[in-house]
């Protein structure tokens, strides 16, 4: 599974691809907003500083205006990822971008349905929320079962990329559900590395290394 991180934070993303282990980013207009900077100019920090993709969002609600910001998005690196919401408008826009070679993120998807329709545009990536479907009392990860279900059918090419991820135990089970990818804040992607007797494990070595007066340089 890709792991990408959602954040604008250019500073984390540097920190944390030094791990070796980020595959991309996704950012979204929350995001930009919080940053406090121009939209073009993080993007064009991020893409700079991460080889994977970079999911980019469009502003625009209607066709014509996805269209025109998508190519001015993609136009900043080669791995920009135009982001575009799962709407009728969207898709259109999704269909022309994919006919274009300009790949896309397709968002705000809470159905099969709407995932199937995308994937029919020519959709790059597919973002299920599976956080905003817990809060509302539906299971998230039964979503991810039925896309990668449908997309195995037919053999569509667009990536599961598991979104709203709130804990370690949701990149697993997505991941377990055949999600493609997860986009998940720094926080979690921290307690990934994590697990208490990993901790209680290696503090008791430490302790019976130091022991034997032992240095192995």
């Amino acid at each position: 599974m890709q792991l990408f991180l959602d954040t604008t934070d250019v500073a984390v993303l540097k920190d944390l691809a030094a791990t070796g282990l980020v595959d991309g980013v996704t950012t979204n207009p929350t995001l930009i907003a919080k940053s406090g900077r121009p939209m073009l100019q993080v993007i064009a920090e991020i893409c700079a500083a991460i080889e994977g993709p970079v999911s980019a969002e469009v502003a625009a609600m209607d066709t014509a205006g996805m269209l025109d910001e998508g190519r001015r998005l993609a136009a900043i690196a080669p791995n920009v990822v135009v982001k575009v919401p799962l709407t009728r408008d969207g898709l259109i826009a999704t269909r022309e971008f994919a006919h274009e070679g300009i790949a896309t993120n397709v968002t705000l998807c809470f159905s099969a349905a709407q995932a199937l329709l995308a994937a029919k545009a020519g959709a790059s990536y597919i973002s299920p929320f599976i956080g905003r479907l817990d809060d509302v009392g539906a299971d998230g990860m039964d979503l991810i079962v039925e896309i990668r279900a449908i997309y195995d059918n037919y053999g569509f090419d667009t990536e599961i990329l598991a979104a709203s991820i709130r804990s370690p135990a949701h990149v697993t089970t997505a991941a377990l559900a055949g999600a493609n990818c997860a986009t998940i804040p720094p926080d979690v992607f921290n307690a990934l590395f994590k697990h208490p007797l990993t901790e209680r494990g290696l503090d008791q070595f430490m302790a019976d290394w130091a022991k034997t007066g032992q240095s192995i340089l």
